[in-house]
């Protein structure tokens, strides 16, 4: 190992004037003329260091290499292009190459959206939606070539799928690998092309597909129908395809998770004296008993007629909420029959009586100005 610093005896931080200096002073001091023959080795040392040091290129690559075991010479020859070269190969690939790329891929997931009653998210149904995707060509079956042809190697990369260049840098030899250009890396070219499918190995059509879609989905519910999605290119398999529910509005009914919610308008004198109502549900018309003194946003609840449970059995329930409508009009005998029932209850002066509220009013008017 040479140090050229050693050699001319200055720092490795010395400025350009002092590595002159010392090199002129050794010059003199070492040449054959004065110190004879046998200072000819130690004269060519001297020299050596000089040209390395004073070109401040060759003494930038002199010190990235840190003095390292057989870095003697002038720059060219040492061995840190040795050490790049080999970091290169192997970064790029080296002489190993990977192989061709194959033509063969996956395909791409596909996505529709389809619309479902609120009866079909509760119960589960079947439906036959129509999809546009790729499908594998049947004129050559995923090889995308002519009947008959078939894939010629590569004449550029020889069938390997990358050509690799050889770059000389200051650093020495430089390895690069690419993928071949004349063939796009496959290895091997297509010459006489599937004339349906242009060399894809897939082509696009309209199929139809049936659809379960399970009780309990709702709107954002994503179906997965694995391998039902676009073919992939030569003939790959195929991606998946995801059916992406929205759920229709009903018009009597109203969904909150599994629980199914309606209104029913009830006379206040049937909410008094209570009644039997028959309301429509998703499993048809179902009777609703009201107690006798039913008050207004009182909720009567039906188990089990709600939306089914998704991945798990049962249902959820109905929940009928009971407004209490009160009379605007009144015919002369109507108004005093409720003035005889006044008497009879001693309502015929009532007293207001203010119901205390839960949780302090300050929260209760904070939440109302808050929209809560």
């Amino acid at each position: 190992m040479t140090d050229y610093y050693e050699v001319l005896g200055v720092s490795r931080d010395a400025t350009p004037d002092e590595i002159k200096r010392a090199y002129r002073k050794l010059a003199r001091q070492l040449h054959p003329d004065v110190a004879g023959p046998e200072a000819g080795d130690r004269f060519k040392e001297v020299t050596e260091a000089h040209e390395v040091l004073s070109n401040p290129e060759k003494r930038r690559m002199y010190d990235l290499g840190g003095g390292m075991p057989g870095m003697s010479g002038a720059g060219a020859g040492f061995g840190f292009s040795d050490i790049f070269e080999t970091f290169f190969q192997a970064a790029a690939g080296g002489g190993a190459s990977r192989g061709p790329a194959s033509r063969v891929r996956r395909g791409q997931d596909a996505l529709i959206r389809i619309d479902v009653t609120l009866a079909e998210a509760a119960f589960g149904a079947t439906r036959e939606v129509v999809v546009d995707t790729a499908v594998l060509c049947t004129v050559c079956h995923g090889t995308c070539c002519r009947p008959g042809t078939g894939p010629v190697t590569c004449v550029e990369c020889q069938g390997r799928g990358s050509v690799q260049r050889v770059a000389r840098s200051f650093l020495g030899n430089v390895m690069t690998t690419a993928p071949c250009a004349a063939c796009g890396g496959f290895g091997s070219v297509i010459p006489d092309p599937c004339p349906e499918c242009s060399g894809e190995g897939r082509v696009r059509t309209r199929r139809t597909i049936t659809v379960n879609i399970p009780a309990g989905v709702d709107s954002g519910t994503r179906i997965k129908l694995s391998g039902q999605g676009e073919v992939g290119p030569g003939g790959g398999p195929a991606g998946d395809l995801y059916v992406e529910v929205r759920e229709k509005k009903h018009g009597l009914l109203t969904r909150r998770g599994d629980d199914l919610h309606c209104e029913v308008e009830l006379p206040m004198t049937a909410a008094a004296l209570g009644t039997v109502l028959t309301i429509e549900t998703l499993d048809g018309v179902q009777e609703v008993d009201v107690r006798p003194g039913t008050q207004h946003g009182d909720v009567v609840t039906l188990r089990g007629l709600g939306i089914g449970h998704l991945q798990s059995s049962g249902r959820g329930d109905l929940h009928v909420h009971i407004k209490v409508t009160v009379p605007t009009r009144l015919t002369p005998e109507q108004e005093r029959l409720l003035r005889e029932l006044a008497v009879e209850r001693g309502e015929e002066r009532p007293e207001a009586r203010q119901v205390p509220v839960k949780g302090s009013v300050f929260r209760k008017l904070r939440d109302t100005f808050a929209g809560r």
